[in-house]
């Protein structure tokens, strides 16, 4: 199939684009966040095609992924057809709800021409959704292997942009947590943070900034455990992440969490004294804590493995696009990122 969807979320779609089909990523020359194309510090296999807008309308497109209600209008230019009735279309619902967690309307509630798959089953029972199909295809990430050692007594925690998003990524909570164990925080925003929180400067919380993925993938491994903070979220892929590398976690027991670290795999709470106890656990016990890594890497490869996730996609696609062909000849002059641009 072709398909046509954004660049949104890092990690999401490195995971999508590993499927068998030919991904068509709109590009502008200033990039940004309807035209950003390939990321140039992730690996994508050849198959996601940067795409320049001006092309989309003489392609042949088989479906067409939204994930902001901003693209149903865009795609709908850019192609010149209507998604879900001129080319088949799902809804891609990342995140929780924003406002009120059992009352609020999705932006696609109450529609017969496509179908919204959300990444959680939490993230489904809470969005009213009205009439519009709904699915589920939980995450899947490339696999990492199993690369712990935790030789650092620290914990690693990634969060973009925790200052301004504060409460709702548990920000507020990381200088009680750091009673357990030094923080290592990781992701955009992340620079001067402890400074830019005002904490003390006794209080062992350090930004180390934005790296690229494999360089993240190897820092977190070095530390003794993983910490996810975060109050009101989807299930975050750096959770899953660092369960593929074999890190012990210590998570918020919020949204989705239970489901994703069942007992023996690390430890979910949402008393967060508590899990500062056990982060100090951690530290002191690294034989414990390399023993529910690998429990917690277990887990994530049969639950969050790429091959499902691949498969339940597959399944997902070819519902919608079931007995619709595509309506205009294929596309000419489209480029696949050459190797400076992986």
């Amino acid at each position: 199939m072709n398909i046509v969807l954004w660049h949104v979320h890092g990690s999401w779609t490195t995971a999508f684009v590993q499927g068998p089909h030919r991904y068509l990523l709109p590009t502008l020359p200033e990039r940004g966040p309807w035209g950003g194309g390939r990321p140039e510090a992730w690996d994508w296999p050849a198959g996601a095609v940067e795409t320049a807008p001006d092309r989309l309308a003489d392609a042949e497109v088989d479906l067409v992924v939204l994930q902001r209600p901003e693209e149903l209008e865009l795609a709908q230019r850019w192609l010149g057809r209507v998604p879900g009735r001129d080319v088949p279309a799902v809804y891609l619902e990342h995140n929780a709800p924003r406002e009120h967690a059992a009352t609020s309307r999705h932006p696609m509630a109450d529609r017969s021409d496509l179908t919204i798959v959300h990444v959680t089953h939490f993230n489904r029972l809470m969005w009213d959704c009205g009439t519009t199909p709904t699915t589920v295809v939980e995450h899947g990430v490339v696999d990492p292997g199993h690369r712990y050692t935790g030789d650092l007594p620290a914990a690693a925690v990634v969060v973009n942009e925790p200052v301004r998003r504060n409460r709702v990524t548990g920000t507020d909570l990381l200088p009680r947590f750091a009673r357990g164990a030094p923080l290592d925080v990781f992701g955009m925003g992340t620079d001067d943070l402890a400074a830019r929180l005002g904490l003390d400067p006794s209080t062992p919380v350090r930004g180390l900034g934005d790296l690229p993925q494999h360089r993240m993938h190897a820092e977190l491994a070095r530390r003794r455990a993983y910490l996810h903070p975060l109050r009101w979220t989807s299930l975050g892929l750096a959770l899953i992440e660092a369960m593929h590398l074999g890190m012990p976690v210590v998570v918020l027991a919020t949204t989705e969490a239970h489901e994703a670290v069942p007992s023996g795999t690390g430890y979910c709470s949402t008393d967060p004294d508590r899990l500062a106890i056990q982060l100090r656990e951690l530290m002191a016990e690294p034989e414990l804590a390399a023993r529910m890594g690998a429990a917690a890497r277990r887990h994530a490869l049969e639950r969050y493995g790429l091959d499902r996730f691949l498969a339940s996609w597959e399944d997902v696609l070819l519902r919608a696009t079931e007995g619709r062909r595509p309506a205009r000849r294929p596309m000419a002059g489209a480029t696949t990122a050459t190797t400076g641009r992986s």
